[in-house]
């Protein structure tokens, strides 16, 4: 094509029938509260009769400034549902105790990487309100957190009579980490779902 032709092409206004499916994709975007990125909007224009490739729906939603709000799929890290002894709740919701290394609180979260997820056990010293350890893997296993309650463990080197609170999930009523905990005998460990908030 010649360099003339090249210009006039830019400058051509676009077809009647690509304003139609631009106005489509801006008022199937603005239906959708945003969410809809261009896989959905073009089975969505499908839908209505107005067939587009994904790539087309993409460089429009481009052109206009759309851009699709990512939701994240919410990911259970507490499996309650098991035969495992649970311990009573000793820390019974007072959560600001009078030192350091008198109460530590643990969970499980996760993390989104470009690799995929990774879970983030912590523990938390409730005085200090700063993490004494903590453990990360592609996975939760209760060797996650039993990394996490070890590391706390050797850092702190908490004296008898500390409380460790957790919420009931299997990791936490596993028999290793049932285990680590009376290998270190200073610890009174208790969960109680409600209560594990003041790990996050």
């Amino acid at each position: 094509m010649s360099r003339s032709g090249v210009y006039a092409a830019r400058r051509r206004r676009p077809a009647p029938r690509a304003d139609v499916l631009a106005a489509a994709v801006q008022t199937a975007f603005q239906a959708s509260g945003g969410n809809y990125g261009s896989r959905r909007l073009s089975a969505s224009l499908k839908a209505q009769g107005l067939p587009a490739g994904r790539h087309r729906v993409r460089r429009l939603m481009k052109r206009h400034g759309l851009k699709a709000r990512w939701k994240r799929k919410f990911t259970h890290t507490t499996d309650s549902r098991h035969d495992l002894p649970v311990a009573a709740n000793v820390l019974d919701r007072r959560f600001k105790p009078s030192a350091a290394d008198q109460a530590w609180v643990a969970d499980i979260t996760y993390i989104r990487t470009e690799r995929g997820w990774l879970y983030l056990a912590a523990v938390l010293d409730l005085y200090s309100r700063k993490i004494v350890g903590w453990a990360m893997a592609p996975s939760m296993p209760a060797e996650l957190v039993c990394c996490a309650l070890q590391m706390a463990i050797v850092l702190r080197q908490p004296k008898p009579g500390l409380i460790m609170h957790t919420d009931r999930g299997s990791q936490y009523a596993s028999q290793a980490h049932r285990d680590l905990l009376a290998a270190a005998s200073t610890l009174d460990r208790n969960t109680n779902g409600c209560d594990v908030v003041q790990a996050t």
